[in-house]
């Protein structure tokens, strides 16, 4: 896939912020894993603080391994600089509380992750910053929600775990005219399949521990977008409040890249494979899945995603307990909350992801109790179906 400047995006994700020759010809980038960094003199010390001379300081502020994944995320996303966080929370927090102060407003897509939603919550009970729920479908229902002290519309798309997309040119059109910035979770698609910032969005998020990483083993964040905006929260709320990654985390994530197209089209192959399966099995009622030809997300999708992903919510015809027995039948597949492994996974977002949002909340968002939401992994699609089918035999 060709990039508008320069190579490919598979070979950015190999190659992009790293020369070798800068560090005595290593093919992989080293891990720096140092704390501090020494000067050559005082004076260059009081430069580097000043701002007067670049180098490194404090691995806080920051870290020549982490650079490289910072500089290689801003390549992927085309966007001016990123920066690299100790989880996906953290990265949250650090743009969300950067963005606003005491009595601003956050409008939200309707739909959000347990702990995104629990961080409004604080920040509206502790520091008066408020936030409301739009389905954000149309120019009239965004107007409508937009209120005189809304600094910052936060968008999960696809949304969490109901798959709905948002049509995020609209956004952010309506935003820049009102002088609001859009923040856009873009975990579930990553940069391989959808870029916010070339439709118009602000910055853009990541939980790296998902298909960023892809194996399973590393917890950490990204954000991306302007060089302005991306100081701003660098010089402030991520130095002083101090989520930032290590650098062993940040080499894990800059191998995980190298494979990432590769692996994001084995996700999505086999998720249509598995989508094309419960769409015609008897004992599901409701498939979510933006490639699905029956679900609502389609139009957006088309405008502004190479592919669906490799995540699927699907609703069974049953209750709860039949819920409970489906995923505890399974056998290859695992039952845990995160998503984007090697290893397809499965949740239950009303009682896992999800509980911290209350019931009605949850109803208005969509999420029932019959509700799972699969994450396909890169096994083979007719060993993923097998499981799924067995166990909705036994339901």
């Amino acid at each position: 896939m060709r990039e508008e400047n320069g190579y490919s995006f598979e070979t950015k994700a190999i190659h992009s912020g790293y020369e070798s020759k800068e560090h005595f010809d290593s093919l992989t980038p080293p891990i720096y894993q140092s704390s501090t960094f020494t000067f050559s003199s005082v004076e260059q010390g009081g430069k580097r603080f000043a701002g007067e001379e670049s180098g490194y300081i404090y691995s806080r502020l920051s870290n020549p391994t982490v650079a490289v994944l910072e500089e290689r995320m801003a390549q992927l996303e085309q966007g001016e600089a990123a920066l690299a966080f100790s989880s996906g929370m953290a990265a949250v927090s650090a743009v969300l509380i950067s963005l606003t102060k005491a009595h601003d407003h956050i409008l939200c897509s309707r739909g959000l992750y347990g702990c995104t939603f629990g961080l409004l919550d604080m920040m509206q009970e502790k520091y008066h910053i408020e936030h409301s729920f739009s389905d954000l479908t149309s120019k009239e229902d965004i107007l409508t929600m937009i209120q005189p002290n809304t600094t910052c519309i936060y968008i999960e798309t696809p949304i969490n775990p109901t798959m709905q997309c948002v049509d995020l040119s609209v956004v952010s059109q309506i935003a820049k005219e009102k002088g609001i910035k859009v923040v856009v979770d873009n975990t579930f698609l990553t940069p391989y399949l959808q870029k916010p910032l070339q439709l118009g969005c602000d910055l853009v998020i990541h939980s790296a521990t998902k298909y960023i990483g892809g194996h399973g083993d590393v917890i950490a964040g990204i954000a991306v977008g302007r060089e302005e905006l991306i100081g701003e929260i660098k010089s402030t709320t991520q130095k002083d409040i101090g989520g930032v990654l290590s650098p062993f985390d940040a080499w894990l994530l800059i191998r995980g890249l190298k494979t990432l197209a590769i692996r994001m089209d084995r996700h999505c192959e086999n998720a249509e494979h598995i989508v094309e399966r419960l769409q015609s099995h008897p004992k599901i009622k409701k498939v979510m899945y933006p490639g699905n030809p029956k679900h609502t997300a389609t139009e957006s999708m088309k405008k502004q995603m190479k592919k669906g992903g490799g995540l699927i919510s699907f609703e069974l015809k049953g209750t709860f307990e039949d819920a409970k027995k489906f995923a505890n039948q399974l056998q290859l597949i695992s039952i845990a909350v995160s998503l984007g492994d090697a290893e397809t996974l499965i949740q239950h977002p009303a009682s896992m992801t999800h509980s911290v949002i209350p019931e009605e909340a949850r109803k208005e968002m969509g999420i029932t109790n019959e509700l799972l939401r699969l994450s396909v992994g890169l096994e083979s699609w007719v060993d993923i179906w097998q499981d799924l089918e067995q166990a909705l035999d036994c339901i």
